[in-house]
């Protein structure tokens, strides 16, 4: 039978894909620039907006072409047809999700590329040159970001190895957070590493707008408006709720005291983890994922950040990075064929789906880290990555951009 369009899926998409957008603006602005000084509020908003224009314009020349095209070179890239949006109908159906229109297809995964590289921003705030930042988006979109959804989503040599990545737990969450580290090993620690939130009302509300948007993410990427979704749905929330509970209990234990930056902490973890496990898992793994997460973000944020002595200046790789490693993994243990026969997990008979995402994260994690090194160092070489110290000190949205936040 023909594939033919189906308009309940195409209007859910179509939401999914506006509720993606609102995670990066505001969801990732208004949350990274509650957690900045005041001085760089600006600035770190302005990091995301950018680089969600820059990569919408990507995406549609030539980065979904590249991404999901027919596969080439081993597994490595896609068969760029339809450069520049050239060929692609108004009533053309996506080949990946046969029941919607191709350019609401394009769209959704566009937003996906968006915030990948929004979310890396959090780690180089209040010490980046915003025009290194620009030239930055455009390499890494084009080299790391678009190479990986095609290894994982574009049928490339992770795909065809039976990787398992329901909404992006190694494109965008391991990537970004393997990308992060390796860009502030380039740049070096700020001057004052302290983490001091000038706003964490604006936080929390960046939050929130994460924890809903989160659920186009999710369960959009069922890219069907049917149970797998409504799966995908319930398990996002359960695994938020899990991980704030136990983000706020180790607060108790660590501290005696309950924090609100711990709270949305763990909420954000949480929903990170499930990403890659939200259309393979029941909701009971769900809930074990969701407090298990918070124990890895924890640890990678209070311990493993002093020790190794990197400046992750709002935890990208401490709550991405690693809350996204812990996803994968649990995914090759918990992912159940009832919940979809694309995946059976260790716990269900089958070790090898573990086996195969150890070697997804290890692959996903060196190939960003090594050309996030190297790009990293030819801006740094060419026009420079770091703001000079007056700039630094003063802050970047006077010295950047002649504005201020706050006017008092």
């Amino acid at each position: 039978m023909d594939p033919v369009l189906n308009s309940g899926d195409t209007a859910w998409m179509l939401i999914s894909t506006a509720l993606v957008i609102l995670m990066t603006i505001p969801g990732v602005a208004l949350f990274y620039g509650g957690l900045t000084k005041k001085i760089n509020v600006l600035n770190t908003m302005f990091m995301s907006l950018i680089a969600f224009a820059i990569t919408s314009i990507i995406w549609v020349l030539y980065g979904y072409q590249f991404a999901f095209g027919t596969d080439t070179l081993i597994g490595f890239i896609g068969n760029p047809s339809n450069l520049l949006f050239n060929g692609i109908g108004v009533d053309q159906l996506a080949t990946l999700a046969p029941t919607i229109p191709e350019t609401v297809y394009i769209a959704f995964q566009m937003t996906f590329a968006a915030i990948t590289i929004a979310l890396i921003s959090g780690a180089v705030v209040e010490r980046m040159k915003f025009s290194s930042w620009m030239a930055f988006v455009v390499l890494w979109v084009s080299l790391v970001y678009v190479p990986i959804a095609h290894w994982v989503w574009g049928g490339g040599w992770l795909a065809q190895l039976g990787a398992l990545d329901f909404a992006g737990g190694t494109v965008v969450h391991i990537n970004s957070g393997i990308a992060a580290l390796a860009l502030i090993l380039l740049l070096g620690k700020r001057k004052d590493t302290k983490l001091l939130p000038h706003n964490l009302g604006y936080s929390v509300i960046g939050a929130a707008l994460l924890w809903f948007g989160w659920f186009g993410f999710n369960a959009g990427s069922a890219l069907t408006a049917g149970g797998l979704a409504g799966s995908a749905f319930i398990v996002t929330n359960t695994s938020a709720a899990a991980a704030m509970i136990s983000w706020i209990i180790i607060d108790y234990i660590k501290t005696g005291k309950p924090t609100i930056l711990g709270g949305i902490s763990g909420a954000v973890a949480g929903l990170v983890a499930i990403t890659p496990a939200a259309g393979f898992v029941t909701v009971q793994a769900a809930v074990i994922i969701g407090l298990i997460t918070s124990l890895v973000s924890y640890f990678a944020i209070s311990t493993l950040k002093s020790k190794m002595g990197y400046d992750d200046a709002l935890d990208v790789f401490g709550i991405h990075g690693m809350s996204g490693l812990w996803g994968a993994l649990a995914t090759g243990l918990f992912a159940a064929p009832f919940i979809n026969s694309m995946g059976t997990g260790l716990f269900y008979g089958n070790p090898g789906q573990l086996v195969t995402q150890i070697i997804a994260v290890a692959a996903v994690a060196g190939y960003s880290f090594v050309v996030t090194l190297i790009l990293g160092k030819i801006i740094d070489l060419t026009i420079g990555l770091r703001v000079d110290d007056k700039a630094e000190i003063e802050g970047l949205d006077t010295n950047l951009h002649e504005e201020s936040g706050y006017r008092i």
